[in-house]
């Protein structure tokens, strides 16, 4: 007679032990039907705790709201959580609302690994519109009510996670697989650590169907150029190619050079000239007669550290030296660090055109530290929020408001404010990149104010305006086009106008021919069939394509928004 089969443990579940998983989010955003799957999968008994205070006091929590109001529930909510969460191998599914208390965070970090589950107010408003058993959504107008609490709880959420992920348009399969993916990956040990500015914080790029060879990791912190090991891990060989320009390599480039050879990890310096005027077949060729004379071989990595122009330049190189070698992106302008380092564009000029030549092709890794950001002159930093804004405007309504309110402080670089703003540009860039890869479809809205901005900046000669300050003016156009054709209002271009003045950035777009203007449009990455495409606003965080739009509107538009002078 055979022996009895044992089941066979999921890797997850021999890592994590009887370590208790902590589920927080907005209401809608998934955690109780997430987590009993989770639950299954990795042997742990499933909680709720708003269940929970319901066995307990045999009411509904309607009805505690309605007898002893909010105040009286969030008493008995952190009686319940300080209760449940001294229980082992527990998956626990917490009330929106829990992480309004400081006590309940800090107990929370304390007893488990934390997941947020981050949900656009879109997702959740679709999820709950129909819900009549959540006190808190009973209004008139359910949108504006998610959106207030969005803002309200999601700086708490993210200060109490270890782990964020995106729980809004995947399935449940294929969310839960990506979670357990993240579960396996961490370090038990970062779960003792407390927040604080200089904690790094890892994002993924994870493309559908996902590939772990396709998909990479984005390390945010401050202070984290020094952390080699990161790079190390991405590298096949010890040796490595870096390519910087003249500013940026005579301020940090012989730190990453020094920490990597403690490493025992050689490297070939390939210094470029700075600018956007020089991104071109000219300083392209520097970069490969650098590699060709070094020897370098299909192991041999190039790493990226600069701005956008470095990036793009040593990203084109590296897709089309030997025909492809890895590629690390180390991003040190704002812009770069939440833009143009995240999703495999890679390029340089034409005289006819920017970025008309180029390649898809994705790093291995991005190292982004904040810290660099302490030596960029004003103007390019507040160049680089250009691109921050734009993800509140096109999808992240939350965000964009977040940045109405904390603006001063970006300004002022405050490291925790700063890492938040890359975070979240970060996030909402990597969701857009995995799901559109090559834009043909949803990638192409991260081009609002692009098509206007491109052709100021070939009309005024690049390297005048900063790419930043063009598609600043860019999205102001975008904006008032899309006020004429009837879907924002005037009160919506006002709003965007303002942000845009308190970044310091141009709001209106400089004097050229309007014939000009359309001209160069022409040339654009995005025409299609002959006709340039518009990215547009229905409001303020969502945007759509649009190809159908007269030369007449177009011209008006140009010319209500072009400076006097």
């Amino acid at each position: 007679m055979s022996a009895p089969k044992t089941k066979t443990r999921h890797p997850a579940q021999k890592k994590l032990g009887d370590v208790n998983i902590i589920l927080v989010g907005m209401m809608g955003a998934g955690k109780t039907t997430i987590g009993r799957t989770l639950a299954s999968n990795l042997g742990k008994e499933f909680i709720d705790s708003d269940h929970e205070i319901q066995e307990r006091t045999g009411v509904k929590i309607p009805v505690i709201f309605e007898i002893e109001g909010e105040a009286g529930f969030r008493k008995r909510e952190s009686e319940v959580l300080a209760e449940l969460v001294k229980k082992n191998n527990i998956i626990l599914a917490t009330g929106g609302g829990a992480v309004l208390s400081q006590e309940n965070r800090l107990l929370l970090r304390e007893h488990g690994m934390v997941i947020y589950l981050r949900a656009s107010v879109h997702d959740l408003h679709r999820r709950t519109r129909h819900d009549k058993n959540r006190p808190l959504l009973q209004t008139d107008n359910l949108f504006e009510r998610l959106n207030e609490l969005y803002i309200q709880r999601d700086a708490h959420y993210r200060e109490t996670a270890h782990v964020i992920i995106d729980s809004g348009k995947q399935g449940v399969r294929q969310l839960i697989q990506k979670l357990i993916n993240k579960l396996i990956s961490i370090d038990l040990d970062s779960l003792k650590q407390t927040n604080n500015q200089y904690t790094m914080h890892t994002l993924s790029v994870d493309f559908t169907p996902s590939s772990e060879k396709r998909s990479y990791p984005i390390h945010i912190g401050h202070g984290i150029l020094e952390r080699v090991e990161l790079i190390i891990a991405c590298l096949p060989q010890k040796r490595v190619a870096i390519v910087s320009n003249t500013t940026v390599a005579s301020l940090y480039l012989e730190k990453l050079r020094t920490a990597l050879e403690k490493r025992a990890v050689a490297s070939i310096p390939i210094i470029i000239p700075d600018g956007e005027i020089h991104k071109n077949w000219m300083t392209l060729n520097v970069i490969y007669d650098a590699l060709l004379k070094n020897h370098c071989e299909r192991n041999t990595a190039i790493l990226a550290l600069g701005g956008g122009v470095v990036g793009d330049l040593a990203g084109f190189a590296a897709a089309t030296y030997l025909r492809g070698v890895p590629f690390i992106q180390i991003p040190t302008t704002l812009l770069a660090q939440v833009d143009s380092s995240v999703g495999g564009k890679t390029g340089i000029n034409h005289e006819l055109g920017k970025n008309m030549i180029g390649a898809f092709y994705q790093p291995r890794m991005v190292l982004t530290d904040s810290a660099t950001l302490d030596t960029l002159p004003d103007r390019e930093f507040r160049a680089g929020l250009a691109e921050i804004i734009k993800y509140g405007l096109i999808r992240d309504p939350a965000f964009f408001d977040w940045l109405e309110q904390n603006m001063r402080r970006l300004l002022t670089r405050d490291p925790i404010i700063l890492n938040e703003a890359i975070q979240r540009s970060c996030e909402n860039k990597a969701e857009i990149v995995a799901a559109d890869e090559r834009e043909k479809g949803i990638r192409a809205l991260l081009n609002l104010g692009h098509t206007f901005g491109h052709a100021i900046e070939n009309g005024m000669g690049y390297g005048v305006w900063l790419h930043g300050e063009a598609v600043a003016a860019g999205t102001v156009l975008a904006a008032e086009l899309s006020r004429r054709m009837k879907l924002i209002s005037e009160a919506d271009v006002n709003r965007i106008r303002k942000i845009f003045t308190q970044a310091g950035l141009p709001v209106t777009a400089p004097k050229m021919p309007a014939e000009k203007y359309l001209q160069l449009m022409t040339l654009d990455k995005k025409v299609d069939a002959g006709k340039t495409r518009f990215i547009v606003l229905n409001r303020i965080g969502e945007a759509m394509m649009r190809a159908d739009i007269p030369p007449a509107l177009l011209n008006d538009t140009i010319l209500a928004c072009m400076a006097d002078e």
